[in-house]
């Protein structure tokens, strides 16, 4: 029987950051991760995409329904370390052709918070070559993912999808920008969470030199 594609996951609009936190993998797990997530016999290929913005997991198996059972239920056990709150209301789930739709979606970054951020296509190569050293990729994930790769390259190329704004940072100087009329006598701070060392809040301290601190809280 034909390998089918499949997508379960959550992100910025089907969730909470408290949610999307609590079943978000550590760069350092993935691999172990991806060696449960195999051990499913409905799993024939799988690969874990973990961002501040979203945690999905694309597969590829004969039987659809019990990979979306099976997929499902890893992630509840990625959640249960952290807490028991219910999951199923923020889960989305793609097969077949609208699963390949979605993740071109993802790669071109038309689906991230700030489209047209540049950073999601670099995440995604860096999950698939994860998968790929873990061995849970096969001939179906390779073309797909590879696939989008070039989606997301046309995009950005043919389009001006990366001219504006590409950050939530960037979207925030540019509103500041409308609101002060100066930055030289104004003191910033930067407060963000997630995965990411640190925000790109730096053209905040640059527009007129004001001064910035930055805050991480610990997770």
């Amino acid at each position: 029987m034909q390998n089918e594609i499949v997508i379960v996951g959550l992100n910025h609009r089907s969730a909470p950051i408290e949610v999307r936190e609590s079943v978000a993998f550590e760069n350092s797990y993935v691999r172990a991760a991806l060696g449960r997530l195999h051990r499913y016999p409905s799993v024939h290929e799988g690969v874990i995409l973990s961002t501040c913005n979203r945690v999905e997991v694309v597969a590829a198996g004969s039987d659809s329904e019990s990979a979306f059972s099976d997929i499902t239920k890893f992630l509840f056990e990625q959640k249960a370390h952290r807490n028991s709150a219910p999951l199923d209301d923020h889960l989305y789930t793609y097969r077949g052709a609208d699963a390949v739709r979605h993740l071109f979606r993802v790669a071109a970054s038309l689906d991230s918070m700030v489209v047209g951020e540049p950073q999601i296509l670099g995440q995604l190569k860096q999950y698939y070559d994860t998968a790929q050293q873990a061995g849970t990729v096969g001939t179906v994930l390779h073309r797909l993912f590879h696939r989008s790769f070039s989606v997301a390259k046309r995009v950005r190329t043919e389009t001006g999808i990366g001219s504006g704004a590409v950050s939530v940072s960037s979207v925030a100087v540019d509103l500041a920008k409308r609101i002060f009329d100066r930055f030289d006598d104004k003191t910033v701070m930067l407060n963000w969470r997630g995965q990411d060392r640190r925000p790109d809040g730096a053209p905040s301290c640059e527009s007129g030199r004001s001064k910035s601190y930055g805050d991480q809280p610990h997770l």
